[in-house]
């Protein structure tokens, strides 16, 4: 009976252990798609939205057959040859479709009726990529013919060589081709797949170029504000692309991000854009800018594309694009009877700056024929002096004399460094989270690149774990006497590591002095990682060794 029962126990810790390891395996290949408790409750909001205005999309697209119809019958004028093809239930379903009354709501068809005329004028005429989904960014490039110089290959390379193979995995390139000329098209198409083959197999870039017929006849344009009629033409195009372009974004990502095909990135553009935008996740934005200059680096929620979109299409004939986004937002928030600065406090709740710019305009020849563009952004010269983290919530204090403002709990949550006066033995910086936490890992970073050697000395990394019992014998030469464990400590101005899964749930981080500092102290990162499938793994494997234990004991 005792080699059966060790036969089900053995046979049981060998099931468990292959399930703890299949899962652990399986974790480990999509680990950079396990992300913290807050991205995935904000993801799953943002994709119910979408869902929601996909809904309201439908709605006026069904409006519009209706509307088609109603065409049909009218120009058909009861005439039975015109009607004889249909049968008599289709017959009778047209007649109750132009007899009723009800309020129509405008959609794009009311401005731009030619759209009608011309089947697949919303299509892409030319279509290459694997079609991603399902990313949390997708990023947007319209380029058009430029006589002097095409700065587009050297703008992609920026873009993709600064994105880690995860990030690949999480975000798509749409290079907006914004010509009608065929030949022109599929010649900057085929240098796109011999440059980046790989990018565009794997779905990270997309080329698509719009259809003649989405056009409509800009020949008559009204020339305002000064601008010669060239220029005139060239902003109104312009609005049309970029509306092309936004629409056939919107369904592939969360966020989508406005670039340029002149630019340069800067390092860790990519996590930098996300994890500002978690940041902000309970923020009512609508527009987060990482680049100061026109329409270049404005990020928006996939949601509101369609309003925007909207927005444009109705006044693309008169305003540039900047323009008309801002008077979105003046729409949405300002009060007539208030004076311009209440009006920009009120716009600066939706339109959030971030600083320094993650983007530069590099082109010196516009894309307007004979134009010079000598734009630069200064704030993208300026170095990035934190870097943000996603960190679970937490009340922060320290022994520390805080020098101007810059404080730790703007540094916990991403929106600045924290600076400090020379550290003395015996100072501390203290996590303590709302609620206890399975930590993965940690990092903290001091110094920063115009305060160098402001770091973080003979500095000590330290824990305290929920629970006192079941501790792993190895970190019991590391306990100290309020209760904290030694997991790690600076050196050369980082402290970063993996953190015992024993530990775990972990009620607190400290970082502790141990000797006087001759310097002052920045620290510029604090990233405190979820833990989540190695729970799992520990808790079965811990089940598994119990019942053992109880079956021969």
């Amino acid at each position: 009976m005792r080699l059966r029962n060790g036969t089900v126990a053995t046979a049981l810790v060998f099931v468990t252990t292959f399930l703890s390891l299949s899962w652990y395996t399986a974790w480990q290949n999509g680990k950079e798609k396990l992300i913290a408790y807050q991205r995935e409750f904000h993801t799953l909001k943002e994709r119910l939205r979408i869902a929601e205005h996909r809904t309201l999309q439908r709605s006026s697209e069904l409006n519009a057959i209706l509307e088609h119809f109603r065409r049909v019958v009218a120009e058909a004028n009861g005439s039975r040859d015109a009607l004889s093809n249909f049968s008599d239930e289709t017959q009778k379903l047209l007649k109750d479709l132009t007899n009723r009354k009800s309020l129509q709501v405008p959609n794009i068809y009311y401005h731009m009726p030619h759209l009608l005329n011309h089947e697949g004028s919303l299509q892409p005429a030319v279509q290459v990529g694997a079609g991603r989904t399902g990313v949390s960014i997708v990023m947007g490039i319209p380029t058009v013919k430029r006589k002097v110089k095409s700065y587009l290959t050297e703008t992609l390379h920026s873009l993709i060589d600064k994105l880690s193979p995860e990030e690949k995995l999480d975000c798509v390139i749409i290079v907006f081709i914004g010509e009608t000329d065929i030949e022109y098209v599929q010649n900057v198409v085929g240098s796109l797949e011999k440059e980046f083959s790989t990018e565009i197999s794997s779905g990270l870039i997309e080329v698509i170029s719009p259809p003649a017929t989405y056009y409509p006849d800009l020949s008559n344009l009204k020339e305002t504000f000064g601008d010669s009629k060239e220029r005139v033409l060239w902003r109104t195009k312009q609005n049309l692309d970029y509306c092309f372009l936004m629409m056939y974004a919107q369904r592939k990502g969360i966020y989508y991000i406005q670039l340029e095909d002149d630019i340069v990135a800067k390092q860790a553009y990519f996590n930098t854009i996300k994890n500002f935008a978690l940041q902000l996740a309970t923020e009512d934005w609508m527009i987060l800018e990482f680049s100061q200059l026109g329409f270049i680096g404005k990020m928006f929620q996939a949601p509101d594309i369609t309003l925007i979109v909207e927005f444009i299409f109705m006044f693309y004939k008169e305003k540039p694009i900047d323009w008309l986004l801002d008077h979105i937002l003046w729409v949405k928030v300002c009060n007539p009877e208030k004076d311009a600065k209440h009006c920009d406090r009120q716009k600066s709740n939706l339109r959030i700056r971030f600083r320094p710019s993650l983007f530069q305009h590099v082109g010196l020849h516009s894309s307007l024929a004979g134009k010079i563009q000598k734009l630069t952004d200064k704030d993208f010269l300026k170095p990035l002096l934190h870097k943000i983290h996603v960190n679970p919530p937490a009340e922060v204090s320290t022994s520390l004399k805080v020098y101007q403002g810059h404080t730790l709990e703007k540094t916990y949550l991403g929106e600045d460094f924290f600076w400090a006066i020379t550290p003395m033995a015996g100072d501390y910086i203290l996590f303590k989270f709302d609620k206890p936490v399975n930590v993965e890992r940690y990092l903290f970073r001091s110094g920063n690149p115009e305060h160098p050697e402001d770091l973080l000395l003979n500095t000590t990394v330290e824990v305290l774990p929920l629970m006192k019992e079941g501790l792993e014998p190895s970190t019991k030469d590391r306990h100290l006497p309020d209760g904290f464990i030694r997991i790690g400590k600076f050196e050369d101005g980082v402290a970063e590591g993996m953190v015992n899964l024993s530990l775990n749930p972990i009620s607190a981080f400290r970082l502790s002095v141990l000797q006087n500092s001759a310097v002052w102290v920045i620290l510029n990162e604090v990233g405190i990682h979820h833990l989540l499938i190695y729970i799992i793994v520990y808790m079965c494997t811990y089940i598994a060794a119990l019942y053992l234990h109880i079956v021969f004991c």
